[in-house]
């Protein structure tokens, strides 16, 4: 693949659908919301493991371009002109094998207070409670306890996320990682935009903050949640108070 590529990770309720939204105002960039290329990159990892019996036919140089297909393939026809920004929360996870693929690559992840992450989360069960929710594991009967028990353990869809940086951000391949403050984005994007553009390289592009053009309804419809992925026209910070209790908000704060 000839195109720039560069990938957006993190914590959930941070910010990265509202950073994809930004940089899709580029006509210089692809971007979009999580898409299908980290699910089908762990699919072939196990495929080319001792996973898959056959895999003993392959070396290391085969396993390699099998990976790399998964973007190629998914990109094919895309103008080469054109950079990437591939979301998904795994990627955070697989940052040495995305600098061994794409050493001038950068992972832009977003990161939040934890339990404002839980708060937002919480906060869509709320505005949802006649559908039974994906990121709840569509379970029918639980509390604020145990949904965020559930969200923050090390499998869960907060935990995992979490975790995922943290590794990163002690990883060898830490240099190739950008966080992203979900106050610092909704505050000053222009700054935070900026910062990006020279960081990659990037020609200048007047972005217009007040006019985001976004939608995800059908696919947080199918998910149970929506609302997911929904975001608002004009990129502001905005004040709220917490709706968890208070010894689970503090837990996580």
């Amino acid at each position: 693949m000839e195109n720039d590529i560069h990938f957006i990770s993190g914590l959930p309720r941070s910010g990265t659908t509202l950073l994809a939204a930004i940089l899709k105002q580029n006509p210089a960039f692809d971007a979009n919301m999580s898409g299908p290329t980290g699910a089908i990159f762990e699919a072939m990892q196990g495929a080319i493991s001792g996973e898959n019996e056959f895999s003993i036919f392959m070396d290391a140089k085969q396993k390699e371009a099998h990976l790399r297909a998964v973007f190629d393939v998914h990109y094919d026809g895309l103008s080469k002109d054109k950079t990437i920004f591939d979301s998904h929360r795994v990627w955070a996870s697989k940052m040495p094998a995305l600098k061994t693929f794409y050493p001038n690559s950068y992972v832009f992840c977003c990161v939040r207070n934890l339990a404002w992450v839980l708060d937002s989360l919480e906060r869509l069960f709320a505005a949802n409670v006649l559908d039974l929710s994906k990121i709840f594991n569509f379970e029918r009967s639980n509390t604020v306890y145990s949904r965020v028990d559930g969200l923050s353990g090390g499998k869960g869809l907060v935990g995992f996320a979490y975790n995922a940086v943290k590794g990163a951000f002690f990883s060898e391949a830490a240099d190739r990682l950008v966080l992203i403050r979900y106050e610092t984005l909704t505050s000053d994007p222009a700054g935070t935009l900026n910062k990006m553009y020279d960081l990659i390289g990037a020609k200048p592009f007047q972005h217009d903050f007040d006019n985001l053009d976004f939608s995800a309804a059908e696919f947080d419809a199918r998910s149970g949640t929506p609302g997911l992925h929904t975001i608002r026209p004009k990129v502001e910070a905005t004040e709220r108070q917490t709706i968890l209790p208070p010894d689970l908000f503090n837990r996580f704060n």
